[in-house]
């Protein structure tokens, strides 16, 4: 199955850190002020070794009187105690700022990764799992939103805190310093190391991720199914695989980070020792005081601290920029159809459709359709019949632009439907699907989808007209009465009389019927028949039927085989042809008689 991982190229850490910064880019004032609130943080950071190393000094002077001691301790502990309330205070206020930049980040992501998914053919999103889209539009920005609230800063601020510390370890001695800093090219090639063997690692976890959340949606819809056919313990094995296959990932992320955090400590502790045993050398020799040798150990160990730091912040680093390589690659899958710059508003359609030599495939060199030709006068009805895989489906789908054609020409009102603006062709026509998708919420708003502009009096309208409300004003709520997921709570045929009162409200100019009879029982059928006749009194109509009962007063009657028009005219015409739809009847005929 062709998935977005087919358009991916391989993306430099660089190249990832751009993209992301340009979201980040309206609220950098706010980042740069957090930066600048980081500075004092990590001026106070830097004060209780230096505080402390004076306090001792001060303690173990002989030449100072014992009640000038206490002064100085007092002034330094009410020194400290300043900075620690003010450090508090200043650092809510940056987490405040970085939450909230992560966050409007987190949604300006969100909303572009959805509108673009909108803008992806219907054949493009067919072609991915549910809960691959799931896991792009949620997880993965989330983990992105995790690096500008948290990461990232905390990244500028190790390292900016290690030249600091470089800075301050210098200006207390050079040759002790240098010593420490025999440890850092060990610690350098192991970060080097560690980071790219955890991108990989977060790689596969978040490809894994996707590969679970996939199966879950999918078998989660269908567990009736798999119940049905008893295939309980087969379905537990692959999920049993899927999540076996994700725990390995993740038990293999944690070793690589297992692995580096010790050794980055074990480093640590033996730069320590260097610290001391250099500084007890410094003490004796009289180069420097007690005090300052606490001082400076104490730094030493703030040193690696960071150090030990930036392995976890490298891990969630490397947790967003998988994530975000999972996002670009559905950024980066441009539209199968895009509006042409020049494309027009059709500001009214009369209904007049022509198809033109028409040639249409789906897979390469197996076409669905063969220069396929016919007119649609306004305010006609039009049927379509024909075995299963004709292409009868397609040519409706044709119509409203979920797919573009190969070869030939199709026009609306004398216009080539390439030229007019898919929202607004999709504005004058009304779908009637098989397979009917209600949504969560209530029954009037799944027939005005929310929209604002309808009223209640026309949503009531609509249903009366299609018979709808037969059983809508019989339920305890009425048209407020809860959709479940699906609309499983509802028959086959209420739920198809709900999607006909939807087409119906946004009062289309062209009218299309896909199967629309082919689930419901005769008593539904017969009140779509109604609304039917009705609508052919006032719009264009297309209609794809397996029942010919339901296609007998069509104005005409086109007869679909292997992607060709064989055969088109009226229901007797066509009778009196006895061939094809002549053949399709007797057999309908004959299946009614004997049932």
């Amino acid at each position: 199955m062709k998935d977005f991982q087919d358009n991916r190229r391989l993306r430099s850490d660089k190249d990832i850190l751009r993209r992301l910064l340009h979201y980040m880019k309206p609220y950098k004032k706010e980042f740069f002020f957090s930066v600048f609130l980081m500075l004092f943080l990590i001026a106070v950071q830097l004060l209780p070794p230096f505080l402390i190393g004076k306090m001792i000094d001060v303690i173990s002077d002989p030449a100072m009187e014992n009640q000038t001691k206490i002064n100085v301790v007092l002034i330094i502990v009410g020194i400290f105690l300043v900075a620690l309330i003010m450090s508090l205070f200043i650092s809510y206020i940056q987490t405040m700022i970085l939450q909230r930049i992560g966050q409007k980040t987190v949604y300006d992501l969100r909303n572009e990764v959805f509108f673009h998914i909108e803008n992806l053919s219907i054949g493009q999103i067919n072609q991915v799992p549910v809960g691959k889209l799931v896991t792009r539009v949620t997880n993965d920005t989330n983990a992105i939103g995790e690096m500008f609230t948290s990461v990232a800063i905390d990244l500028i601020k190790s390292i900016i805190f290690i030249f600091a510390l470089l800075g301050v370890l210098f200006s207390i001695n050079v040759k002790m310093t240098l010593y420490i800093l025999i440890v850092i090219p060990v610690v350098t090639v192991l970060t080097f190391i560690f980071r790219n063997h955890s991108r990989k690692a977060y790689r596969k976890v978040r490809l894994n991720v996707s590969e679970i959340n996939a199966f879950l949606s999918e078998n989660l819809s269908g567990m009736k199914v798999t119940q049905i056919f008893n295939q309980e313990d087969k379905k537990y094995n692959e999920f049993f695989n899927n999540n076996t296959k994700l725990k390995k990932s993740y038990l293999n992320e944690i070793l690589i980070f297992g692995i580096y955090r010790p050794i980055i400590y074990a480093l640590s502790i033996l730069g320590t020792m260097i610290a001391l045993y250099t500084g007890v050398l410094e003490v004796l020799a009289g180069v420097i005081t007690a005090g300052v040798l606490f001082s400076f150990v104490m730094y030493v160990k703030d040193f690696f601290d960071p150090i030990q730091q930036l392995a976890e912040q490298f891990n969630s680093l490397q947790n967003a920029f998988a994530s975000a390589e999972k996002i670009f690659d559905v950024l980066d899958t441009k539209p199968d159809i895009i509006d042409l710059e020049d494309a027009i508003e059709l500001e009214e359609f009369k209904g007049q459709i022509e198809f033109k030599n028409v040639w249409f495939q789906y897979i390469k060199d197996e076409w669905v359709l063969r220069d396929v030709s016919f007119t649609v006068s306004p305010g006609e009805t039009i049927a379509f019949v024909g075995a299963t895989g004709s292409g009868k489906t397609t040519i409706l789908s044709l119509i409203v632009r979920n797919y573009e054609i190969q070869k030939g020409e199709i026009l609306i009102d004398g216009i080539n439907i390439k030229n007019i603006k898919r929202s607004s062709l999709r504005s004058h026509i009304g779908q009637m699907l098989q397979d009917v998708f209600l949504f969560s919420g209530t029954i009037s708003d799944n027939i005005t989808l929310r929209d604002e502009n309808i009223t209640f009096e026309e949503v009531k309208q609509a249903s009366e007209y299609v018979g709808a409300n037969t059983f809508i004003e019989k339920l305890p709520d009425s048209y407020d009465h809860i959709v479940l997921e699906r609309g499983n709570n509802f028959s086959s045929g209420q739920r198809q009389l709900i999607s006909f009162a939807r087409a119906l409200v946004y009062k289309p100019s062209l009218m299309i019927l896909d199967e629309a009879t082919a689930n419901i029982d005769s008593e539904t059928e017969e009140l779509i028949q109604e609304s039917m006749k009705k609508m052919m009194n006032i719009s264009t109509m297309l209609i794809v039927a397996h029942r010919l009962s339901t296609v007998q007063h069509a104005d005409k009657i086109i007869v679909m085989q292997k992607g060709e028009i064989k055969e088109m005219g009226s229901h007797q015409e066509l009778l009196n042809l006895k061939k094809i739809y002549y053949s399709l009847y007797q057999l309908q005929y004959e299946e009614k008689v004997s049932i």
